[in-house]
């Protein structure tokens, strides 16, 4: 354990040492800012439209209407901002050499595996918890249920760790961040669309596909449900990055 804090100590200093981490948390927050704020800004107008009309007014809902287009929009946001937080994480080891000194020092492929992914998770979850000002706005003027929003965060979350695990298994294959930056874009690209299929092959095929779009394990979280499938589901995605992950970091001492 202790080994595996080392490295998350360590790439959690070169993530706020250098300007990556402040760079990607910007442009993150200031895209996901801009679509609260155009989704709430439609909100108010529906409700001013329907002020005259009680019953239509009622059915007005702040979580179908600002909270869950919101966090469709912060999953595309998401799909693109991970690729750059993870494409250094084996990519610049090689690149500078420090590769070889960090997998002959005394710890476990795993550790150093392990310890890169978690780095780079709190640095996700930070950028999710800056995103809370939002509930605590809607909470001031409206009345949300709070239960579909945690969910809808939880959902995230996972989602979130389980894009990073892709983008560290990308980044051990090569030395060059841009690729290792297009190589995790195009896989998480390609599980984020490949649901869309899902109608046009045999039922079999299409179950198949739908099971395997890592976005569709997200809407039950959105709507307030928990569901241990799309746990297990997600659980599975991260342990499987991780484990390709250690695996190339062993054929580092071959190659």
């Amino acid at each position: 354990m202790n080994k595996t804090l080392a490295v998350i100590t360590k790439e959690l200093q070169a993530y706020f040492v250098s300007p990556i981490a402040y760079a990607v948390i910007a442009v993150f927050l200031v895209l996901s800012g801009f679509f609260f704020y155009s989704i709430l800004s439609y909100f108010n107008l529906q409700s001013l439209q329907y002020s005259q009309y009680p019953y239509a007014l009622e059915q007005l809902n702040i979580n179908e209407m600002v909270m869950r287009p919101l966090f469709h929009n912060l999953v595309v946001i998401i799909l693109l901002i991970i690729p750059l937080l993870t494409m250094r994480l084996f990519s610049e080891e090689m690149r500078s050499g420090t590769i070889e000194l960090l997998m002959t020092a005394p710890v476990r492929h795993w550790h150093v595996t392990l310890g890169k992914f978690a780095a780079c998770l709190l640095v996700y979850a930070l950028m999710l918890a800056c995103t809370f000002p939002y509930l605590f706005v809607l909470l001031m003027y409206g009345e949300p249920d709070l239960g579909p929003i945690l969910s809808g965060y939880l959902g995230l979350f996972l989602m979130g760790a389980a894009f990073i695990s892709v983008g560290l298994v990308a980044s051990s294959l090569t030395e060059n961040q841009i690729v290792a930056a297009v190589i995790s874009f195009g896989a998480l690209l390609l599980f984020y669309i490949i649901g869309w299929l899902s109608a046009t092959v045999g039922s079999a095929a299409g179950q198949l596909l739908s099971y395997l779009s890592i976005v569709n394990h997200l809407d039950d979280f959105l709507k307030g449900i928990i569901d241990t499938k799309d746990i297990i589901f997600y659980l599975s995605f991260i342990l499987t990055g991780l484990f390709l992950a250690v695996r190339s970091a062993e054929s580092f001492s071959w190659r």
